[in-house]
């Protein structure tokens, strides 16, 4: 009788016994083990990433067409889920009785933070499985960042809520810190106690110490300290955050609105470097979203005749430890890229 596990419980396994049989780092990072311990369950492995390009994102006025995004991320989710309709999709991923945060990265403004068209689409994509309208929450580290990004802070029990951690009671984080790895935080009580599942709505930026911001880092944003742990090129960090239960249990999907891009300069906005991108990427994996995403900046600094990522000194080393933490897939061998 064979026992059936989710990819990221087998993935757990593969590199759990990977480190046993082996303390090679090269081993573990090409992932040899799935390759060959398990070969008969590479299909099963596979992660997709959608890559939705569509020069109608964005209308004649400048604007983004919230109908076309909002058929772009059903068409995504159709093939993620290889559902028929996009209801069956949505409610692969979601319940009813689920409360929804959405996660956004609004640190720079309206400049450049997540489309609220966006936001918008998800909401709905959720409401359509049945989740109540007031049991879906947007969210951030400050209400300042929402505002300053073009969102209105909503706090009653009509419609969808939107609000950052800290107008929460007590500065809005738990009282005691947990560990995971090499984190030890306070987690916000958004993420941890109010909500059962995770959107993350992150940008796809460039950052001068982590090498890449975009899904994975995101997260930095639920915790109390986050500038503690940027050293390393902010590795093991991230990982280790991403695979504590709040997020690694609650993550569904994760759409990164990558309208506009930046390949350089990062975190902070810098006009100079950011580039017309138009378009998003949607996945459940994590680690193979943030693996495309890279990708995609690694490219635009080659064409920008710039260094790489690493021998600029920052390459995400992280996406690979998030990888051998059974997070999701790094091997590009194993990660099908789908452009809608």
């Amino acid at each position: 009788m064979s026992i059936k596990k989710s990819r990221r419980e087998f993935l757990k396994d593969a590199t759990t016994i990977g480190t046993g049989l082996c303390t090679s780092s090269l081993l573990l990072s090409n992932n040899y083990l799935v390759k060959t311990l398990y070969a008969e369950d590479r299909t099963s492995l596979r992660s997709k990433v959608i890559l939705a390009k569509d020069k109608r994102f964005i209308n004649a006025n400048g604007a983004v067409d919230a109908s076309i995004i909002s058929m772009a991320i059903d068409s995504a989710l159709l093939k993620i889920t290889n559902s028929k309709k996009p209801l069956d999709a949505w409610r692969s991923l979601f319940n009813k009785n689920d409360i929804v945060g959405i996660k956004l990265n609004c640190l720079a403004g309206n400049r450049f933070s997540p489309h609220t068209q966006i936001v918008e689409a998800i909401i709905n994509g959720v409401k359509s499985t049945g989740v109540r309208e007031s049991n879906i929450i947007i969210f951030e580290r400050f209400n300042r960042e929402l505002e300053n990004a073009g969102f209105n802070i909503r706090r009653g029990s009509n419609g969808f809520r939107c609000f950052g951690t800290d107008d929460l009671p007590s500065g809005g984080y738990d009282s005691e810190p947990l560990i995971m790895g090499s984190i030890g935080s306070c987690f916000s009580k958004i993420a941890s106690s109010l909500c059962t599942a995770i959107v993350n709505v992150p940008v796809l930026k460039d950052h001068d110490l982590a090498g890449v911001s975009i899904g994975m880092k995101n997260f930095f944003g639920i915790i109390h300290n986050p500038n503690k742990y940027h050293d390393s090129n902010c590795n093991p960090y991230v990982a280790d955050l991403n695979s504590h239960p709040f997020i690694k249990d609650k993550l569904r999907l994760i759409v990164c609105d990558a309208m506009k891009a930046q390949y350089h300069g990062g975190p902070a906005f810098k006009p100079q470097w950011t580039w017309d991108f138009q378009g998003m990427l949607i996945g459940t994996d994590p680690v193979a979203l943030d693996s495309v995403g890279a990708q995609i900046i690694e490219k635009k600094r080659r064409e920008m005749n710039m260094s790489s990522l690493k021998e600029a000194g920052r390459e995400p080393k992280y996406i690979q430890t998030a990888a051998r933490l059974g997070l999701g897939v790094d091997d590009p061998t194993l990660i099908d890229v789908i452009a809608i």
